[in-house]
């Protein structure tokens, strides 16, 4: 999967929702503040009001929202994506409107300059919790700065403080759109790390040869399922495979046609052993085990004798000629003994393909306590 930078998925969405939460709080905190602080509420009662109760308005919406847009899932993730960033830039508008209509206000001087500062603040600090999201970063900015910035400009009032706000602006910008290219180049390198991670984890679990799982995996795999087994008393085989003969197609076609034969035998297991939870695996030269959970005996002979089958037909052409042999196999089924290790269900397997191969190879022989069994 390719990296889409500025592509704002769930992840960077919940990025921008955690920035901004804690700065909800503050807008109510800060717009009692301004209508508090030098008995502003008593001159201009009305005008008071109407701020708190947007603002309060919006602030008790975009909680709602967060606690909403957990509960609906990715399901509605475009529109609740959109819902957020549209309450974004209310929230930034309405103080923006308010801004310039304290800006409009004769006298007040006090007021003005107790706005200012609060609003200089809260959009710094907006710019910055928005900086996953350039645009949304920049309407941010806009919606709260501009308005008071165009009214003071057209009344011809506090020109070199609208100035200065229009460099603090773009001050703003600047660094909102340095601060978006550092955390998407991190958030890139995050997600090659991730990547890489995933690729050695694979590698250090495959057979480089073969493309199966390696020892080491199956033996992991193994006592999972065998604790799984034990606390579920569900049953789980393994199938021990051999290669007959193996050394006399190194011997005669050389080592390059035996790792072709290898390859080969591996993708008749892939294509026998098809669910999620078997595991297949090289377990060393000549050697391929599979372990089946929630297989009996019987069903495992099965599987076991169509992999006998495939391989018996398999004729691997390398440079003109023509490599053939069999393949044995022991079985064993068995229910997990939390007092047994996990090996024990190896061990038994690997008895019954020793009887397998004693017994003139090309079989399949089940293990049993009392005796093994051919098939």
């Amino acid at each position: 999967m390719t990296f889409e930078r500025h592509k704002i998925n769930n992840r960077v969405l919940q990025d921008l929702k955690k920035r901004s939460t804690f700065g909800i709080f503050f807008y109510i905190v800060l717009g009692f503040i301004i209508i508090l602080a030098d008995n502003y509420y008593e001159r201009h009662p009305l005008f008071s009001t109407l701020f708190l109760l947007f603002m309060v308005g919006i602030c008790l919406f975009r909680l709602l929202h967060l606690v909403i847009s957990k509960q609906k899932g990715e399901h509605y993730e475009l529109s609740t994506q959109n819902i957020f960033f549209i309450s974004v830039i209310a929230t930034a508008l309405i103080w923006g409107i308010i801004f310039a209509l304290i800006m409009l206000q004769k006298d007040e001087i006090a007021t003005k300059m107790h706005t200012v500062a609060l609003i200089c603040g809260l959009c710094a600090g907006g710019s910055v919790a928005f900086i996953p999201h350039r645009w949304l970063s920049f309407y941010f900015n806009i919606a709260m700065l501009m308005p008071a910035t165009a009214v003071m400009f057209v009344s011809g009032s506090n020109i070199n403080l609208a100035i200065m706000i229009l460099f603090f602006s773009a001050y703003l910008i600047i660094i909102t759109y340095r601060g978006n290219l550092e955390y998407w180049d991190a958030l890139e390198n995050e997600h090659l790390l991730e990547i890489k991670s995933r690729e050695l984890a694979h590698l250090s679990n495959t057979d480089v040869l073969t493309g199966l799982f390696n020892r080491r995996f199956f033996d992991q795999a193994l006592d999972l399922e065998w604790k799984r087994s034990g606390r579920n008393k569900t049953i789980l085989s393994v199938i021990l495979f051999d290669i007959d003969h193996f050394k006399n197609i190194n011997d005669s076609f050389g080592h390059q046609a035996g790792d072709e034969y290898l390859a080969k035998t591996a993708e008749a297991m892939m294509s026998v052993f098809k669910r999620d939870g078997d595991i297949v695996a090289r377990y060393g030269g000549e050697e391929f085990i599979v372990l089946l959970p929630e297989i009996n005996a019987d069903h495992a002979s099965l599987l076991a004798e169509q992999v006998r089958q495939k391989i018996e037909a398999l004729i691997v052409d390398y440079q003109d000629q023509k490599a053939q042999t069999t393949i044995s196999a022991g079985i064993m089924c068995c229910t997990a003994d939390f007092n047994t290790r996990s090996d024990y269900i190896v061990a038994c397997a690997d008895k019954a393909l020793y009887q397998a191969k004693q017994s003139g190879r090309n079989r399949i022989v089940v293990f049993t306590p009392q005796s093994e069994s051919s098939v």
